[in-house]
């Protein structure tokens, strides 16, 4: 099995096609000397200023979201409810604020759900803005795994009704549906 990290050009693809490439990769999170590893799963798009959705929408920028706005590879955290981290990857080009949140991981059992996985990873806000091409402490890694366009299922994306129903009802999450 060749392992190979990913490299700038993964991430800077457009974001839906990121966002079903993320599937079946391994995210790697070192802790000292050891390493916790989970395989990408389901995910989310979010395609920046038009997307009612993004925390981007009509361009908006504050300090929480200004990762979204870096070159694609960036990690994007945040908490919500004040408990709950979540994992966010920034696509795409520089000042273009597209990003990819990864919803599960699949670790021998499932962590289902963006708390959980930044639970499982140890992540918190000190990985904000992390560059995951060059970071030491996290980074994707490609294990030559081939997934096949029928094994991933799109669904429309969870928790975002305020979004209205075009974008709420948009088939943007991606699950790795391997029987």
């Amino acid at each position: 099995m060749e392992v190979k990290r990913l490299k700038r050009n993964f991430y800077t693809q457009p974001t839906l096609e990121v966002a079903k490439k993320l599937l079946g990769k391994y995210l790697v999170r070192k802790i000292g000397k050891e390493k916790l590893i989970g395989k990408i799963v389901e995910v989310e798009a979010y395609i920046g200023p038009k997307d009612r959705a993004s925390h981007a929408f009509n361009n908006r920028r504050t300090p929480r979201n200004q990762a979204e706005y870096l070159i694609g590879g960036h990690i994007y955290i945040y908490l919500v409810y004040g408990m709950y981290w979540q994992f966010n990857i920034s696509t795409y080009q520089e000042e273009k604020p597209e990003c990819v949140l990864v919803r599960a991981l699949d670790l021998g059992k499932l962590a289902d759900g963006p708390g959980k996985v930044c639970r499982y990873l140890k992540l918190d806000k000190s990985f904000y803005g992390e560059d995951l091409v060059r970071s030491k402490r996290i980074w994707l890694e490609d294990r030559g795994e081939k997934i096949n366009p029928s094994e991933i299922l799109a669904l429309p994306r969870v928790g975002i009704d305020y979004a209205g129903p075009y974008w709420s009802k948009r088939k943007w999450r991606f699950i790795l549906n391997k029987k």
